[in-house]
């Protein structure tokens, strides 16, 4: 009796175990097949988030091409200009005033008696656009002699120098005019008469300007 009783505890026993390993077994499974499920899942997305900003990358270098496209356009039509005011006079002239103008408009006018205008080489007047065409560059330069000892006497002249150019302006170029006031040489020139404007212009291609 006691024999069978240990027979039936045994046999209930294995049965139990193999019920129980089966049940591990599928458990297991199942987790492996959710987590697959998941990670399919997860790839899908990163894929979606990949070709989203394949797509972006793809429209932001096609904006970047117009916005090329549309600088190269812009940078071929249309004309610019510059201005550009070079001192060239010796110790024997003060600048008191300088005004320039272009096609009739004021573009710089400055008044300055104690000698800052003759510390000033170079003043940018203008650059910017203009229209393609005839243009005109004047300029009326206020001088005072400056002079010491036995050639004091010159502080007392005041004189007016004025200048005028015409260049053309055509489309997709642009021209650079430098006004340099300087000294003309010969001993039969009075002191009043040395003192002159030369116009310097060169027009060049727009895409060159930069160069």
């Amino acid at each position: 009796m006691k024999m069978t009783a240990a027979i039936a505890v045994l046999w209930a026993s294995l049965c139990c175990g193999d019920a129980l390993a089966e049940g591990s077994v599928a458990s297991v499974s199942d987790a492996v097949s959710e987590g697959a499920v998941t990670f399919d899942r997860e790839l899908l997305t990163i894929e979606e988030q990949v070709n989203t900003l394949k797509e972006r990358v793809f429209r932001s270098k096609a904006t970047l091409q117009l916005l090329k496209e549309i600088v190269v356009q812009g940078s071929s039509s249309g004309s610019r200009g510059s201005l550009t005011h070079i001192n060239k006079l010796g110790r024997s002239y003060t600048i008191e005033s300088i005004s320039y103008y272009l096609d009739g408009q004021g573009k710089f006018s400055r008044v300055d008696t104690v000698g800052g205008l003759d510390d000033q080489k170079e003043i940018r007047i203008f650059e910017g656009p203009i229209p393609p065409g005839n243009h005109n560059v004047s300029v009326h330069i206020k001088l005072r002699g400056s002079g010491f000892g036995i050639f004091s006497y010159v502080n007392n002249y005041v004189f007016n120098v004025q200048a005028s150019t015409a260049f053309v302006a055509e489309d997709g170029k642009s021209c650079k005019v430098r006004a340099v006031i300087n000294e003309r040489g010969g001993i039969s020139r009075s002191f009043t008469e040395r003192p002159s404007v030369v116009f310097e212009t060169r027009c060049i291609r727009l895409a060159e300007d930069g160069e």
